[in-house]
């Protein structure tokens, strides 16, 4: 087994009971999160690779379209993981992967500053307005309501989707169509356009990195803010009075990006069958997730766990995820981020207009996925 370096340490620990019930030897490589992906594709070809390897679903496009993946049939066992696991380890309608954890971003609120959880983006803009009504020229000492990092389209996805917006279309089996794109449509300008205001009012400055993002909600100076899991320990030890809730909506409900991680079977593994049970048998029980999760806590997908697992910040970022928008793992994907991300800095910066930046970016899009 290939891992990560969070998951290969807590299940090299427990392979033990495996190895001593069936008498085969589990090897586990703890590797850093890219190696994993890269070493892969080149060792499986050869012969040379893992049985299983842990990833995310944003690598299956990649590796199901190399043939370097075999289907996995949880049977049974498909209840006991989330919806948004499962759509996140399937690729084409197949299942290619037995769900994890999965990351995903949520709403984070300074409850002694913002007792109750907003609805709406229109709420968010409201107590932005009040908390920052006695503002002055000093972004040192000034208070401000919802504050998002610059950028950065994953985070700002949740917005947009309220406005209406994707960035795929899909088709009717669930798949994404790489020829509807949706980053210039009108409803992502929209998106855009509320958030040039919010800037233009001066509800929070621009150009503030993830850094500073953090750091202001950890010291009570931005009550409201978008992050995920990765945060959560930093965020808990800097003694902040906070929750975590549903990302607001608009027009329709916000939807974050949800990322899967799981294990996937080798298409040129040796005991193919062998590493399913493996899998079916033994990690997907009580037991093992909760080893896991003794090691990191994360928002797993293994349902059972929170049966006896009691963790509200954790089940509140789970919760914000059950409407969440499975990045797609179509090749085109990998073509989006970069001109995404340029056309809302352009905007951030009032280099462009949202329409102008939106429909640049589209073009440069299309002209990538097409090769043109």
């Amino acid at each position: 087994i290939w891992a990560d370096q969070l998951v290969g340490p807590a299940l090299g620990d427990l392979v033990g009971a495996f190895q001593d019930e069936y008498e085969i030897p589990v090897t586990v490589v703890s590797m850093g999160y890219g190696e994993v992906f890269d070493r892969f594709l080149v060792a499986a070809p050869a012969g040379e690779g893992p049985d299983i390897i842990v990833g995310f679903g944003n690598f299956l496009g990649e590796l199901v379209s190399g043939g370097l993946l075999t289907p996995i049939d949880l049977q049974d066992k498909a209840a006991d993981f989330s919806p948004a696991g499962l759509a996140g380890m399937t690729y084409n309608g197949e299942l290619y992967g037995m769900p994890i954890a999965i990351d995903n971003v949520a709403f984070f609120r300074n409850v002694d500053l913002v007792p109750e959880a907003p609805a709406t983006w229109d709420d968010v803009v409201a107590l932005s307005r009040e908390l920052t009504a006695n503002n002055t020229d000093n972004i040192d000492t000034n208070q401000y309501g919802f504050v998002r990092q610059s950028g950065d389209p994953y985070h700002f996805f949740p917005v947009i989707t309220s406005f209406g917006g994707y960035v795929f279309g899909q088709n009717e089996d669930g798949s994404y169509n790489a020829d509807d794109l949706g980053i210039g449509a009108p409803e992502s300008v929209a998106a855009l356009q509320w958030y040039k205001d919010f800037l233009d009012d001066g509800l929070q400055p621009r150009n503030v990195d993830g850094e500073t993002m953090v750091s202001w909600f950890e010291s009570g100076k931005a009550a409201m803010i978008i992050t995920g899991p990765w945060f959560l320990n930093r965020i808990r030890e800097s003694g902040v009075n906070y929750a975590i809730s549903d990302l607001p909506g608009g027009e329709f409900p916000a939807r974050p990006f949800t990322d899967a991680q799981g294990f996937m079977v080798s298409a040129f593994s040796k005991e193919p069958l062998l590493a399913q049970v493996f899998l079916t048998e033994f990690v997907a029980t009580p037991e093992i997730f909760q080893g896991l999760y003794e090691v990191e806590q994360r928002a797993y997908a293994y349902l059972p766990l929170w049966d006896v697992i009691e963790d509200p910040d954790l089940a509140g970022i789970a919760h914000a995820a059950l409407n969440g928008y499975t990045t797609p793992a179509i090749p085109a994907m990998g073509s989006v981020w970069e001109a995404w991300q340029n056309a809302i800095l352009l905007v951030e910066q009032e280099a462009d207009t949202p329409e102008s930046a939106l429909k640049n970016a589209a073009e440069q899009i299309r002209a990538a996925i097409t090769g043109e």
